[in-house]
């Protein structure tokens, strides 16, 4: 399984367009909010089963502000972090995904890629397809691949440059 994580388009089409073509064939697309009036193009756009949250600036957004679900074995906690202060530390999002026996945490907010795996929990954050925030502020997104026999794999990708 294939799935496709992003997050802070902000009603910017492009880089989502770009990582949608550059991540090839996906299984499961996720859009960890700020979306601003995203929803009808992804939703015309990608084929697969998705799963998005509203973000900060997803005012007037019909999207559950959070959500739990499982790819596999795997019991995944998706929200746009600005609740659990990633901007400051991105351990009270760990802390509440632990309380909520996940195994995966996804946060956006921040506009910079985040990945870390600690006492079981794996918790990342894929960066901004529209405004990065890194060094390099090249749009970023990431990977993740599930084998046939559960072993996860996740591959951070920045978009390549347009010629």
């Amino acid at each position: 399984m294939r799935v496709l994580i992003v997050s802070d388009t902000h009603g910017r089409h492009a880089g989502l367009d770009q990582a949608l073509e550059e991540a090839g064939a996906i299984d499961m697309f996720i859009h960890l909010g700020d979306l601003e009036g995203g929803e009808e193009y992804i939703d015309a756009v990608v084929d697969c089963e998705k799963h998005m949250v509203r973000g900060n600036n997803d005012f007037f957004s019909g999207l559950p502000r959070e959500e739990e679900f499982y790819i596999g074995k795997y019991k995944v906690f998706i929200t746009h972090g600005h609740a659990y202060y990633v901007s400051l530390d991105p351990e009270h999002i760990r802390e509440e995904g632990e309380a909520r026996r996940s195994d995966i945490v996804m946060f956006g907010h921040t506009h910079r890629p985040f990945f870390d795996q600690k006492g079981g929990v794996t918790v990342l954050n894929p960066g901004s397809l529209s405004f990065p925030r890194q060094e390099g502020r090249r749009g970023s997104y990431m990977l993740m691949e599930v084998s046939e026999d559960g072993k996860i794999t996740y591959e951070q990708r920045y978009l390549t440059a347009k010629q």
